[in-house]
């Protein structure tokens, strides 16, 4: 599954397999060449083994297999950028690089194991950038609320216009088969976040959280409508 953080954040995308069509999608989006990465391709040769059915396997001989292959270090290449910032490779144990794209849309392989092991590593990379000049990070507050979703709707289309203006985002997320739903308000400004918190667990009769989990009490009688 794609994960996608818009901007300023960095943007998440999650190939799957030789047959996906994540690169040349994301390169025809932003009008981009493909182009083979040698050194992906040196340590797709050095890291990996053919499966044992690909007995007759060769990376000098065409094949249909080597073409599969090829497809995932074909990598969209903006050639007015420096090209060491579009390929990343962040563990030294896996040929599979993160392919940069625009300098905030990064391209990871969906098999979960993979995936998680290439996030913990571009980890250290992306934190920095999740902090604004005055050193402050991007800070959430969770709200569980026992009203459906369209109930407490009139009130966060006004708080949203209300702390738009201060940068603070204001989410709202049915939980399917739980009783109670969810808020959230994502900003940089945490005094003032802080400071809504008690006008906001009256506006969702609801109560600030860490998990969602937290404020359950079944699992019965969803209240989603």
């Amino acid at each position: 599954m794609a994960i996608a953080i818009l901007q300023p954040r960095p943007a998440l995308i999650a190939p799957n397999s030789h047959d996906d069509i994540t690169y040349e999608s994301i390169a025809k989006a932003f009008k981009l060449p493909l182009k083979l990465h040698d050194d992906a391709l040196k340590r797709m040769k050095a890291l990996s083994k053919p499966h044992p059915s690909q007995k007759n396997f060769s990376w000098d001989a065409p094949s249909p297999a080597l073409d599969a292959k090829l497809r995932m270090v074909k990598l969209p290449i903006d050639e007015s950028r420096d090209e060491s910032n579009q390929v990343l490779f962040v563990d030294e144990s896996l040929w599979v690089p993160i392919s940069v794209i625009n300098g905030n849309i990064h391209i990871l392989p969906g098999i979960p194991r993979l995936f998680t092991q290439l996030l913990d590593g571009l980890k250290p990379l992306l934190m920095p950038r999740l902090e604004n000049p005055e050193g402050k990070g991007v800070y959430r507050i969770l709200f569980s609320t026992p009203m459906a979703e369209s109930e407490v709707a009139g009130y966060l289309s006004k708080l949203a216009a209300e702390v738009e203006p201060k940068g603070v985002k204001v989410g709202s997320y049915p939980r399917w088969g739980r009783k109670r739903n969810s808020v959230t308000l994502v900003g940089k400004d945490k005094d003032y976040m802080e400071s809504l918190v008690p006008e906001i667990e009256k506006g969702v009769d609801g109560v600030r959280v860490e998990r969602e989990e937290d404020a359950d009490e079944s699992e019965d009688d969803a209240n989603i409508g």
